[in-house]
């Protein structure tokens, strides 16, 4: 981070079910580091899923946070200067991105279907990840000026390496059109997506580092491309390790038993939940 420049920090949930101790561990991450740097945490809710947001799971993410010893200075419930602080209320803010994307030739409308791009899908890829797109709609011109009715795609520069150093995994590096391709910024249903979103967020809410799962590398690259097509500046990054269950899975909102939610009613303690999901209050290291 540049020198004198302040330290800002982002909570980012998503209410689509309880939060668990993965959540947790990633978050109390961000919160150890932006107090260690004396910074500014900030928490948004990220409500764009409207089929699967609801509002149990809203009340749920900051009650438990807060349960769990998270503190936050900028928010929903707190204001700040870089509000709203709800994803589904800044939704001009995504469609002046989507119209800049636009005008610079960096998108274009795409309408193949889910069963054709898992026909199509021929790249290796991880579970973390999608399939690389195949391109099929490349060549498509828009003929609209607005984007509902239709998915459209960021067009990777083909070949381009994207570097940046994490500050926990050390220097990182992908190549675009090979680690991934093509990606949807904004869906049919007339809703941002997750990549556009969070790129337009964390440069308005001038986020300084982001801190998040490590499921989420690719994500990073694809969302510097984004970053350098708006002319929009890079955050640092710091990308925790992963919570697994007995079985070796990755934890996931379906694992009820490790939700926050539950913990708290069978009475566990806060501080047992941060030994469970081995948070500690020192401030975390780069691995060597």
């Amino acid at each position: 981070m540049e020198c004198g420049k302040q330290y800002r920090g982002r909570l980012a949930p998503s209410p689509t079910g309880f939060l668990h101790l993965g959540h947790a561990a990633t978050f109390w991450a961000a919160f150890a580091r932006a107090r260690e740097h004396g910074g500014v945490l900030i928490f948004r809710n990220e409500d764009l899923d409207g089929q699967r947001c609801r509002p149990e799971f809203v009340q749920a993410m900051a009650a438990d946070l807060h349960w769990y010893g998270i503190e936050w200075q900028e928010g929903p419930d707190v204001g700040g200067e870089y509000g709203p602080y709800v994803q589904s209320e800044r939704h001009e803010l995504y469609l002046n991105a989507w119209r800049e994307l636009l005008v610079g030739g960096w998108i274009y409308p795409c309408t193949c279907s889910r069963k054709e791009l898992a026909e199509s899908a021929s790249a290796p890829h991880d579970d973390n990840d999608e399939p690389v797109y195949p391109g099929t709609c490349r060549n498509q011109r828009a003929t609209t000026a607005s984007p509902g009715g239709l998915n459209w795609r960021f067009r990777v520069p083909d070949g381009e390496r994207v570097e940046f150093v994490d500050g926990r995994l050390g220097a990182q590096s992908f190549v675009a059109g090979q680690d991934f391709g093509d990606f949807v910024v904004w869906r049919r249903d007339d809703v941002p997506a997750y990549q556009l979103a969070v790129v337009v967020d964390d440069a308005a809410m001038r986020v300084t580092e982001v801190v998040r799962g490590e499921d989420l590398l690719r994500s990073t690259a694809r969302q510097i491309l984004l970053q350098r097509a708006l002319g929009l500046e890079t955050p640092e990054y710091f990308h925790c390790d992963l919570m697994k269950d007995h079985c070796g899975v990755r934890l996931a909102k379906r694992h009820d038993a490790l939700s926050l939610q539950k913990l708290r009613n069978e009475g566990v303690s806060p501080e047992r939940a941060r030994e469970m999901a081995g948070a500690i209050f020192a401030p975390f290291t780069p691995e060597k």
